[in-house]
């Protein structure tokens, strides 16, 4: 999928969920930030399901869908993140470099 692609489906959510729910959002930031799109897709499909609007569904399922050919990692958990610190932060000294 193309940044165009990816930039022209944000356009078209961005304008379903400013008719259907009045939030709105930035495209251009929905279409390059990968934790901003997720949360994006988390808002549609909630409304979906609770205000009854099924054509949001198809829409986060296809920014979700770029959001993972955006080639950007998915965040770590603190936990994870913390313990890989803890363990990078205690390797062994090895020829006198670490």
């Amino acid at each position: 999928m193309s940044s165009s692609d990816l930039f022209a489906i944000a356009a078209h959510l961005h304008v379903l969920l400013r008719r259907k729910t009045g939030r709105v959002t930035d495209t251009e930031w929905m279409a390059t930030n990968a934790d901003y799109a997720r949360e994006i897709v988390r808002f549609a499909r909630e409304k979906a399901t609770q205000d009854g609007h099924a054509e949001l569904l198809p829409w986060a399922d296809k920014l979700e869908a770029g959001i993972a050919q955006m080639g950007l990692p998915e965040r770590k958990p603190l936990l994870q993140a913390a313990a890989a610190s803890l363990q990078a932060a205690t390797a062994p000294y090895v020829g006198g470099l670490r």
